[in-house]
């Protein structure tokens, strides 16, 4: 009797694994930082980001075949239209140090490389961003009017920020590299 009651209590500490907490939440994306990619289907359309720089993108009832340390990015259907740039600056993408690894009707997803103490061209972003950092680095941006902010990243740092803002960047410290999704 013991032995069955121990075993039911061992059963029940050992239960099913709890729910990945999201990093990120809003009305735009869900986003996961998760050890292992599941084998089921993808819930949502995703964007499924390794830490090797690998992205892609996994349609709602599919399966990715990435494995390791993932963020998976579940798309939400909000669709935003592209601000309207006024800013007189480029658009953030294309730009020196980027490569567009993918587009379709929900994402643009770049691959960008920053060079140290060389500042990329002052830029609008017209769409919101989710932004996995790949390395450690500090990106000092830099406003039109001048003023300086520094972020230090490290690698599986992952922000999001929205459209409707111009300013340059610079790598002040380390190395970076991004993998960064824009959202349409």
């Amino acid at each position: 009797m013991v032995q069955m009651l121990l075993l039911c209590i061992m059963l029940f500490q050992t239960g099913p694994t709890p729910a990945t907490k999201p990093i990120i939440d809003n009305d735009r994306v869900t986003v996961l930082d998760v050890p292992e990619y599941s084998t089921s289907a993808q819930p949502t359309d995703a964007v499924v980001v390794s830490l090797s720089g690998i992205a892609v993108y996994v349609p709602k009832g599919a399966k990715s075949k990435l494995s390791g340390r993932l963020f998976v990015i579940d798309l939400k259907d909000h669709p935003v239209p592209p601000i309207e740039n006024k800013s007189g600056y480029q658009l953030a993408f294309p730009r020196p140090g980027t490569k567009k690894v993918f587009e379709n009707d929900r994402v643009i997803v770049w691959d960008s490389t920053w060079t140290p103490g060389v500042a990329t061209p002052m830029h609008f972003h017209d769409k919101d961003v989710v932004v996995v950092f790949l390395e450690d680095g500090d990106l000092k941006s830099t406003a039109p009017d001048g003023k300086e902010v520094v972020n230090k990243y490290t690698t599986g740092t992952v922000r999001f920020n929205q459209g409707n803002r111009t300013h340059s960047e610079t790598l002040i410290n380390g190395q970076q590299r991004a993998i960064i999704t824009e959202l349409k």
